[in-house]
Formats: structure tokens, C-alpha cells, sequence
């Protein structure tokens, strides 16, 4: 019997909702769940942008501060406001909380501030940067950025460095969201690399070249924001807006072998993990995956991957499959691609 109340009362704590007001829409979610996945639940233009807080990873988040949201409302018992503006990512909502995001001057304002602090240091690398149009702090500087910066100082430098075999690490971009850092720790069976330094002297790197030796390293590229971590494989082949991406899928004994296959003609330019609305990982591949089945002949077509229409993507998208950009053979396209490849590696 008391087994079955001890149940019973589990049960009843599941059903507990609190009932949450974002930007005036209302929304029941379960006790523990931030303000940032709160406004997920509701979708569109008051989700929070999150630099640094990846859902899949365990104590992310907090770091960028981009998340910023004013909490008019902290709860029906207790209705005063938070004093100061919060990070959604780190807050959990309470029974009549009323949150304000981009209904806030405040927030606004404060969210200008710290894209400010995180371009102080990034470079405008957009032109030749492997992330252009992928970048999630090219539309933050885009949607929240000023015009020009108050900062009068010597930006920070560093010498790009190969962290792997496939994997290049320019620290000059990084914000120290600290991403790669938590799935080394959580995806990998030991960790070689993290934050060295402190202050402005911090960075992600080895205490060695070259250390990062696993299967799932390649992982790091896929959940850094910024273009502080890249393909290899990749660098200066060509921009994402001029390649399709298509959904694909292979029997694969390390990892769920879902990913999506960027194309350029007929050619298999890159292979990611599938993200979801958010630019997270669903599922973490493995290296075999990601670096060594470059050809269509190793994959499972399923489709062209969903892309928003406001994604400088969708430029050169399609809706279905047509043969001739995946299986007719270009061969004077692939002859471009080569050509442009060397004229991108003379910029290095």
C-alpha cells in the first residue's frame, strides 16, 4: 500500500504545471524548467538567443549572457520583481512568473551591450570565415549590433593551431562559450583539452598540438557558435549558400549514422550532424561518418533538409530532389571547385 501511494504521488507531481506569461503569451510548462525552454515551448520571436546554452549538453549555459530577460513578475506568492535582469538559460520559472523579452527596452538595450563584449575581440573574419551563414553571432551583430565599437584597445591574437588531424582551432574567433569543452567531456572517454589562462588570457586549447585523437572530435565543429573550430576538410571550399543540403542516413555501429550531406554538383563537400531549429545537435556522429563518406554511394537519401526561407541557405535550395545537382556528373564543376579551392588557399 504504501508503494502505491508513493506512486501515486509522483504521478501527482508530474501533472503539477505552473502557468508562465513570456512577452504576454501564457504557457504551462513542468516545475525546474527554465525561461529559456519555457519560451521554446511558445516558438517564434520571444525565444531568447542562447550563445553558450546547448540543451543536449549538461551545465551549459550562463556564460554568454545573450539570454538576458526581465522578470516583471516572480511569482503569485511572491509577485515583487527580480531586482536585475536574469539569464533565461539559468532560471527556472515559478508558478505565475511573468517574463519580459522582446517587449523590454531594458532587455534590448542590455542585449546590444554584450554583443558589443563579444565582438571586442571577434574579428570581422566574416569574408573568408568557413561559418559565414551559419554564424549565430553574425545575426546577433546583425539584429542587436551598433554600427561602430567604443573599444579603443589592442585586440587579443592568437596563431590558428591544429587541435586534431581534421580539426583547426582559431582562438582570435572564440567567445568562450565553452561548448566543445562540455561534449569532450560528456561524449568522449577522456577530455584533452580546455581553458587555459584567466581573464582576458583565457583560451581553448591543448597543453599539445594536436592532442584531440577520438572518434567523436569532430563534434567540436558542429556545436561551436562561431567559426572558432572548423572542417578541415572544408576550409575555403566553398560558402554554404551556394551548396545543397540534403538528409541522409547509413548503418553505422558507433553512432546513429543520421546526418546531413552539403552538395555542390554532384560532390559531397561536407557531412554534419542534423541540428534542429535552434542550430543543436539531435545526434552526434562519429568521425567515420563525418570525415571518411564523402560519396553518395555511402549514404541513404532521404531528402532535402528543411530550411528556413529567412536563411541565406534557402538561396540555392529546393523542395525536392532533383536528380541532376546530386547525381549527374559536372565534371567541368568539379574543375571549378578545384580552381577556387586553390584561390581560397592563397588568403591563408
Amino acid at each position: 500500500m504504501p508503494m502505491a501511494d508513493g506512486r501515486e504521488q509522483i504521478k501527482m507531481a508530474e501533472d503539477v504545471k505552473f502557468k508562465v506569461s513570456i512577452d504576454g503569451i501564457p504557457v504551462e510548462v513542468s516545475p525546474g524548467t527554465t525561461i529559456l525552454n519555457a519560451a521554446r515551448q511558445i516558438g517564434g520571436d520571444i525565444v531568447p538567443p542562447a550563445m553558450c546554452y546547448y540543451s543536449k549538453l549538461q551545465g551549459s549555459g550562463g556564460k554568454c549572457r545573450t539570454c538576458l530577460v526581465k522578470v516583471s513578475k516572480g511569482s503569485e506568492k511572491d509577485p515583487r520583481p527580480m531586482p536585475k535582469l536574469v539569464a533565461s538559460c539559468r532560471t527556472t520559472v515559478m508558478d505565475g512568473m511573468e517574463v519580459q523579452n522582446i517587449t523590454s527596452p531594458e532587455v534590448m538595450e542590455a542585449r546590444k551591450g554584450v554583443v558589443e563584449m563579444l565582438l571586442i575581440n571577434h574579428p570581422l573574419d566574416c569574408p573568408i570565415c568557413d561559418q559565414a551563414g551559419e554564424c549565430h553571432l553574425q545575426d546577433l551583430s546583425y539584429q542587436h549590433g551598433l554600427a561602430s565599437t567604443r573599444y579603443e584597445f589592442e585586440r587579443r591574437t592568437f596563431d590558428k593551431i591544429d587541435i586534431g588531424d581534421k580539426v583547426q582551432l582559431h582562438m582570435t574567433r572564440c567567445i568562450l562559450c565553452y561548448r566543445c569543452v562540455f561534449v569532450a567531456d560528456q561524449l568522449t572517454p577522456q577530455r584533452v583539452h580546455g581553458i587555459l589562462g584567466r581573464g582576458d588570457a583565457a583560451e581553448i586549447s591543448t597543453y599539445i598540438e594536436n592532442a584531440i585523437d577520438n572518434e567523436f572530435s569532430g563534434n567540436v565543429i558542429d556545436v561551436c557558435p562561431v567559426g572558432a573550430l572548423t572542417d578541415k576538410t572544408f576550409r575555403f571550399k566553398n560558402r554554404v549558400w551556394f551548396t545543397k543540403p540534403v538528409e541522409a542516413h547509413r548503418d553505422c555501429p558507433t553512432c546513429s549514422g543520421k546526418v546531413t550531406l552539403w552538395y555542390k554538383g554532384e560532390e559531397v563537400l561536407r557531412v554534419t550532424a542534423r541540428k534542429d531549429e535552434y542550430g543543436e545537435v539531435e545526434a552526434f556522429i562519429c568521425n567515420t561518418c563525418r570525415f571518411d563518406k564523402k560519396a553518395t554511394s555511402d549514404w541513404t537519401i532521404e531528402g532535402p533538409r528543411d530550411v528556413k526561407p529567412t536563411s541565406v541557405i534557402s538561396l540555392n535550395h529546393y523542395d525536392e530532389l532533383a536528380p541532376p545537382p546530386v547525381v549527374k556528373k559536372s565534371l567541368s564543376l568539379q574543375e571549378a571547385n578545384k580552381d577556387q579551392f586553390e584561390r581560397a588557399k592563397e588568403l591563408l
